[in-house]
């Protein structure tokens, strides 16, 4: 990032921090002159004029100055006592902007290896979700919001803490049924794409019927499937397989058309058959289509074995609490397995990004 880029953030950073020192000052009065508050706008005004006149130093002051400034903030919420006023607000935006800067100056960072490179890939996502929970926290205790609209991510660690047998239970009953019905659902979706290309009348048959089926609503198959398979989890990886099926189906029909004319006249040269063409030539060809539904499936999984829940399950699983927590009214349990949900369903599809890049390493999108 160039100076040029970076000087309206900090000149709104540098700004806002100083207008909420005024309005410490001025407003909140001796209540507040002995708090953090005081060394949270000298912070961020110093670490952006720092930042102004030293350039190279702006990584470093924005992180120190922005970081800094929002564990204090945290810190200050108890000394203010709930009666949050316009300076506090003011220096949150003025150390998200500082985050900001920090964002982007990391993001422009010019590095020597592929390995500082990677790291600097994985930091970004990592501050961004970081400032996200941290917004959220503040926002929460700041307006005093019911913990029964929206739990503070503070208890809700809490609750994940003090719940870990619960939770770690309901995700393995929940995570049985995903992994049968992904892989049940991809592979027999695989398979019949591959029959579907080799006869031409079966393409034409399935994938009109595969629009009307992806277009079936959750609510409306799961308790069909409870009743065909019974309350445990073999109804909800039946769930998933009709989910996951027909994206694979479809994006590796158009993964094997994806050739050109050209290429299979080369194949057609070389005196290669059908299987030949299809091993060599079409099916890597379609392979970026492939890890695509693999990818789409590893969310639509997650998601379709935890609503099959609602309608029948024995007394565990993921959805089964969520259901129960609600009527109970225990929220803090509620985003509990929501967010041990989130964080399984982002692991699952790293490691299949992971996997994409090591296997189709020649694919122009994972050039450098």
């Amino acid at each position: 990032m160039t100076e040029k880029q970076a000087s309206p953030l900090l000149y709104a950073a540098v700004s806002v921090a100083l207008i909420a020192f005024v309005l410490i000052v001025a407003k909140d009065g001796p209540a507040v002159m002995g708090s953090s508050l005081m060394y949270v706008a000298g912070m961020l005004a110093i670490g952006g004029l720092i930042s102004l006149y030293r350039p190279s130093w702006q990584l470093l002051m924005s992180g120190v100055a922005a970081h800094g400034a929002a564990f204090m903030l945290i810190r200050a919420l108890a000394d203010i006592g709930g009666e949050v006023r316009l300076g506090y607000w003011c220096l949150v935006i003025s150390a998200w902007l500082m985050a900001w800067v920090f964002v982007q100056s990391l993001a422009a960072l010019k590095t020597g290896s592929r390995g500082t490179a990677r790291a600097v890939n994985v930091l970004i996502p990592v501050f961004f979700g970081l400032w996200i929970l941290l917004l959220w926290e503040v926002v929460v205790r700041g307006f005093g919001i019911p913990q029964v609209l929206l739990p503070a991510p503070s208890q809700i660690w809490g609750r994940m803490v003090s719940g870990l047998p619960t939770l770690a239970v309901d995700f393995r009953q929940t995570f049985k049924a995903v992994l049968v019905g992904y892989t049940v659902g991809c592979l027999s979706g695989f398979v019949v794409a591959i029959l579907a290309d080799r006869v031409p009348f079966l393409r034409r048959g399935l994938l009109p019927i595969g629009n009307l089926v992806s277009a079936l609503p959750i609510i409306g198959i799961a308790p069909v499937m409870v009743m065909w398979f019974g309350f445990d989890w073999q109804s909800k990886a039946a769930v998933v397989i009709v989910m996951t099926f027909f994206p694979m189906l479809v994006n590796t029909i158009a993964g094997l058309a994806s050739t050109e004319a050209m290429e299979r006249d080369l194949m057609r040269t070389y005196a290669a058959g059908y299987w030949q063409t299809l091993a060599k030539l079409r099916l890597p060809a379609a392979l970026p289509f492939i890890f695509n539904a693999l990818k789409i499936n590893s969310t639509l999984a997650l998601i379709g074995a935890i609503v099959a829940e609602f309608f029948g399950t024995p007394i565990v699983g993921m959805g089964f609490r969520i259901s129960t927590e609600v009527g109970r009214m225990g929220i803090d349990m509620v985003w509990a397995e929501i967010a041990v949900a989130a964080l399984a369903g982002s692991i699952f599809y790293g490691l299949l990004s992971l996997l994409e890049r090591t296997v189709t390493f020649w694919h122009p999108s994972f050039r450098s």
